[in-house]
């Protein structure tokens, strides 16, 4: 008697990960209180700053849906970075593209990131950072590879970053019409390309780069940054 085939084995794929508030309840039962998240937004772009965030959650008070930013559609991270900010403890800091081309991106996003801790009106006592880096800070400080997709503090600190952000720029492409910013945030889209061929680098171009370096004339002395242009108190909710 043949036997029948067996049947075959659906794909198991990737599991799906969501953050979770279980790394800062760990934390917590260790005594170590309070307990921050941090992350940054603005990296691979080729103007613009890179954004950091900190982020101390409220145990009583974790906002329902928080998720790596990357994954969220603009309303819902706007809607989260509204219960955020209303119920955690959270600072931000700024590396503009001077830093970045001084120190390069992952000098200046440790930077930033250790600076939007320092920024924290509560000091904590643990860090828990996106990625494979420490950074400078005076506590504990633990990456977490994919941390924005698994805990619930870094995660909240991802939505922040790239909420601010976005803002900043939306208000970089007020005031240098033509090259998109306020759609394309300064990343390498055929968009920007078309822009940077036509208009040159502007003052908010990472310069470093190399295709913004490919686009300036030679011995080109930095645009200095408007001071204007980049401020913090009218990006928030």
């Amino acid at each position: 008697m043949s036997r029948r085939p067996a049947p075959a084995r659906l794909p198991l794929g990737e599991i799906a990960l969501r953050p979770t508030f279980r790394r800062e309840r760990a934390a917590m039962r260790r005594g170590l209180l309070p307990v921050a998240g941090c992350d940054e937004a603005g990296r691979g772009p080729l103007a613009g700053p890179v954004v950091a965030a900190a982020v101390i959650l409220d145990p009583a008070r974790v906002p329902r849906g928080l998720d790596d930013s990357k994954k969220l559609a603009p309303d819902e991270r706007e809607k989260l970075y509204a219960k955020i900010c209303a119920t955690a403890h959270v600072a931000v800091a700024v590396a503009p593209p001077s830093r970045i081309d001084m120190l390069n991106i992952r000098g200046a996003s440790l930077w930033a990131l250790a600076r939007a801790v320092a920024s924290l009106a509560v000091k904590p006592r643990l860090v828990f950072v996106d990625g494979i880096d420490r950074i400078a800070v005076d506590c504990e400080c633990v990456p977490v590879v994919q941390g924005d997709a698994q805990v619930a503090s870094i995660a909240a600190a991802s939505i922040v970053a790239k909420v601010t952000r976005d803002r900043l720029m939306g208000r970089v492409g007020a005031a240098h019409p033509g090259y998109g910013f306020e759609r394309h945030m300064g990343y390498s889209v055929p968009e920007h390309f078309r822009a940077l061929a036509a208009l040159g680098p502007c003052a908010h171009h990472r310069r470093s780069f190399a295709p913004v370096a490919a686009c300036l004339p030679p011995g080109a002395e930095p645009e200095p940054l408007a001071p204007a242009v980049l401020p913090l108190d009218d990006v928030g909710p």
